[in-house]
């Protein structure tokens, strides 16, 4: 058992040169997994990289600081060994039929779903894991990278954006006022021809920017924002699969290296992820890129990366209600919208109150929230995220969530699931990919109103599959059906095909059945339920802001 064990984890984890399941050869992409244990400190990329970007910021944080002392060797066999009393419980129960997640997970997945959720149980001070999170490990292998800084624009693309919060508000909701930056970003694209090991030719940006556009001839450009529940992560480390996808569409990817909170709350990444748009369709002076149509454009995102997605897409359909126009280096542009959105496990409720959090734990890393009881008669005190402070967290004054304000939880540029049904009118085509996991809820009721509002809407869910299953185990047949649906919708987007067959396709375990069920009876739970929900848990959360400001105003009087 030991010893399959360690195969599984040790050798079958590469997501490099294997054929999948119709008999293709997937590209080779760098690099061996204890090469990028060393370089990226993360145990996840021991599987594929990169970390499964999630929405909840306590489990993540916790984890990338403990697993920093994967870069070296030692730190690999002391977290293994320390996990073998879990490895042998999960391959034998596995074994024996007993398993929770048994007909659902196989055990490659359910060791790696066990071992993530394993490594999420360790406190960390947020700084550091931010650190280590957004380290770079190098590029090489079967990639381009080019990497570019857009100039700060005029405060008017903040104030588009803060006009678009107003807009939507609909109380007291407060929020951090950010300033305008420059935005770095990376365009990231297939290398053919060399191996996983392979270094990056010593070139100028600009020359690898040519050198990748030649190997990227589509006329689509994917705008890509990672995950990492607003505070974790990087494009850097989202290279592999950004890559893979650009291999499999043709097309040139611009990732986004917005801003991360605590530091820099909501909503700064929203700023840097409009700045990054009216970039490509209007390059600022000195930009390597030529102008990009909008209708060539698609937003993708996984997890926070969704979220972005999809509240970017909010706020322009809301600035178009309201005006035409954004100044932006000095000229009036229109404000144009996307050819489609495609999302990746969306976080699409920052207020994480959907029963599937809870409902789904057994199949995911991401660990149930915690939340206010169910019975009126006890009064459940807020519980304040569990990291060791540092100098970025607590915040000053101190919040209840790492991304916002707790009165802004519910809006829909936060939560993009409080937003109705009728205010997806006009949207471009979306793609929604889900598997059974924490979010699975909120983004089939994203998909139910996107379908009610008329918007054509492509969803899928993956039976048994976690948090971002197709990013993090890229080598599995259920990673080459999710990435085949996921350049196909991007190829239809930009061609203007994309057909809405009002069904949600859901894939069975090891994809040996596929059902077609109507989207508005994908999930159960009402609009009115769900308000009820996210209200309810952003009050209690809101309730614990309250009281951590009091006892930090108290504590500075002293």
């Amino acid at each position: 058992s030991i010893a399959y064990g360690w195969r599984t984890l040790a050798c079958e984890g590469p997501y490099f040169l294997k054929k999948n399941y119709r008999g293709r050869l997937n590209p080779v992409y760098p690099s061996s997994e204890v090469e990028i244990l060393r370089s990226c400190g993360l145990l996840i990329f021991f599987f594929s990289p990169p970390f499964p970007l999630f929405a909840g910021a306590s489990a993540q944080s916790r984890s990338l600081r403990t697993m920093s002392s994967l870069r070296e060797p030692l730190g690999l066999l002391k977290a293994l060994l320390a996990r073998i009393p879990l490895i042998l419980k999960t391959i034998l129960l596995h074994g024996i039929q007993m398993s929770p997640v048994k007909g659902k997970q196989d055990m490659r997945t359910e060791l790696t779903v066990a071992i993530i959720r394993s490594f999420m149980a360790t406190k960390a001070p947020l700084g550091k894991t931010q650190k280590q999170g957004i380290r770079d490990p190098g590029v090489k292998g079967p990639m381009w990278v080019s990497k570019v800084t857009l100039p700060q624009p005029e405060v008017n693309v903040r104030d588009a954006v803060l006009r678009a919060i107003e807009d939507l508000k609909t109380g007291d909701e407060t929020y951090d006022i950010p300033a305008t930056a420059a935005v770095e970003a990376e365009w990231t694209g297939y290398r053919a021809g060399v191996g996983k090991k392979t270094p990056e030719p010593d070139l100028s940006e600009e020359e690898k920017y040519y050198k990748l556009r030649e190997e990227s001839p589509s006329d689509m450009t994917i705008l890509y924002f990672h995950g990492g529940a607003y505070f974790l992560l990087d494009p850097c480390s989202h290279r592999v699969p950004v890559a893979h996808l650009s291999h499999l569409t043709g097309a040139p990817v611009f990732s986004v290296r917005y801003r991360l909170a605590p530091q820099n709350p909501f909503p700064a990444a929203l700023v840097d992820a409009l700045t990054a748009y009216l970039s490509l369709l209007h390059p600022p002076p000195g930009s390597l890129h030529k102008a990009v149509p909008a209708s060539k454009i698609v937003f993708a995102g996984d997890s926070a990366g969704g979220n972005l997605s999809l509240v970017l897409l909010q706020t322009l359909l809301t600035l178009n209600r309201a005006s035409g126009t954004i100044h932006f280096h000095g000229k009036d542009v229109p404000i144009e919208l996307p050819a489609g959105v495609a999302t990746i496990s969306p976080w699409c409720d920052v207020t994480r109150s959907m029963p599937s959090n809870s409902s789904n734990a057994h199949l995911d890393y991401l660990g149930a929230p915690s939340a206010p009881s169910d019975d009126p008669a006890v009064k459940t005190p807020f519980t304040p995220l569990p990291f060791a402070p540092d100098d970025i967290w607590p915040a000053s004054p101190p919040r209840a969530d790492v991304y916002c304000n707790a009165s802004m939880l519910s809006h829909p540029l936060v939560s993009p699931l409080a937003a109705p049904a009728d205010l997806w009118k006009n949207a471009p085509p979306i793609w929604i990919s889900t598997g059974e996991e924490g979010l699975t809820d909120e983004g089939l009721i994203i998909a139910r109103r996107v379908y009610q509002a008329g918007i054509p809407v492509v969803a899928e869910m993956f039976e048994g599959m976690p948090h971002c299953h197709g990013i993090i185990m890229m080598d599995r047949p259920a990673s080459h059906r999710f990435f085949e649906g996921f350049a196909g919708f991007c190829r239809d987007a930009v061609a203007g095909r994309v057909v809405s067959t009002g069904y949600l396709t859901w894939l069975g375990f090891k994809l040996q059945l596929t059902k077609e069920i109507p989207i508005e009876k994908a999930c159960e739970i009402s609009d009115e339920q769900v308000g009820a929900f996210m209200q309810r848990m952003a009050a209690w959360k809101l309730e614990g802001e309250i009281e951590l400001q009091k006892q930090w105003r108290a504590t500075a009087r002293l």
